[in-house]
């Protein structure tokens, strides 16, 4: 089980690699497993959104968790993503992450419908007093339509079970005011890539990234460089890393994005699920000519 002193570092939100046939595939899996693990992640989180967590069916997710388990034989933890809309299957989805070898669950708040603070903190207070697993809050309210404010995240660090979060509010000042009032009690990171030097530089432990699932050797040096004390060269490493994080957030979605890059790296990442759409010809020529100037690929 990890505590709050665990999270820290470069946490790659991995894909979900899919076979030809559409279903998930374990070699896929074991090989992108091991790429980012040979780049010095700190951890791995599954079936979170770059892993395609509404695409996939409940034994599914149970299924990727307890591949990354086994391949992964305790080398890193294995934080698994356990979003649901509902109390009661996200304490079913816990029960399975446990069961499938997970040191920890991260939470995304509730979606589809809008909720008030109190049911907000009603719902983590219950998932952490009735869950299996330490808990990691995951504030991602353009995707949630649910904006959990640093006040209230602030109230839910004093639960001994709730252990970090993970703040994908794209508003920094959000960040820094999370720092500011529970930066001592729980790990607070930030789930946005290009949000990633910055949010070192103001107190946060460290990212949970979906370009860590495609660089994963790169964004572990920034954080190494930062605590290091070497600074300027940290900063410049995240401004070069921009060329490709720019396509690993919101427009245009960040899964097909994760899954070209790799593909065009030579890994086995699959297509997207529908109904997830692949990119366009220009979209993925921009994606390849990052590639390109980061020195990934051949131009």
């Amino acid at each position: 089980m990890l505590a709050s002193k665990d999270i820290n570092g470069v946490i790659a939100a991995i894909v979900t690699p899919f076979d030809e046939g559409g279903r998930v595939s374990p070699s896929g899996l074991e090989t992108i497993v091991e790429y980012v693990i040979s780049g010095g992640v700190h951890a791995i989180m599954t079936t979170g959104g770059t892993g395609e967590f509404p695409n996939l069916l409940r034994e599914e997710k149970k299924q990727v968790t307890r591949l990354v388990a086994q391949r992964m034989d305790g080398r890193i933890p294995v934080i698994a993503g356990t979003a649901s809309c509902s109390t009661q299957e996200t304490l079913l989805l816990i029960e399975d992450a446990e069961e499938a070898g997970a040191s920890a669950a991260i939470v995304v708040a509730p979606y589809y419908f809008k909720l008030p603070e109190e049911s907000l903190y009603r719902y983590y207070m219950d998932i952490a007093d009735r869950g299996k697993l330490p808990v990691i809050l995951y504030n991602n309210p353009l995707y949630t339509g649910n904006d959990m404010s640093p006040t209230l995240m602030a109230r839910l660090a004093g639960h001994d079970r709730i252990i970090g979060v993970k703040q994908s509010n794209a508003d920094m000042g959000q960040l820094v005011e999370l720092v500011r009032l529970a930066g001592d009690k729980m790990a607070v990171t930030t789930g946005i890539d290009s949000q990633f030097y910055p949010a070192l530089s103001i107190g946060a432990t460290g990212i949970f990234s979906t370009a860590a699932s495609v660089i994963p050797r790169q964004m572990v040096e920034v954080y190494d460089l930062f605590r290091k004390g070497e600074r300027e060269e940290a900063l410049r490493l995240h401004m070069r890393l921009q060329l490709l994080n720019r396509f690993l957030e919101y427009d245009p979605g960040y899964v097909a994005p994760a899954k070209e890059a790799l593909t065009m790296m030579g890994f086995p990442a699959g297509p997207v699920r529908r109904p997830l759409p692949d990119l366009t010809e220009e979209e993925r020529r921009a994606v390849r000519g990052a590639l390109v100037e980061l020195g990934l690929l051949e131009g």
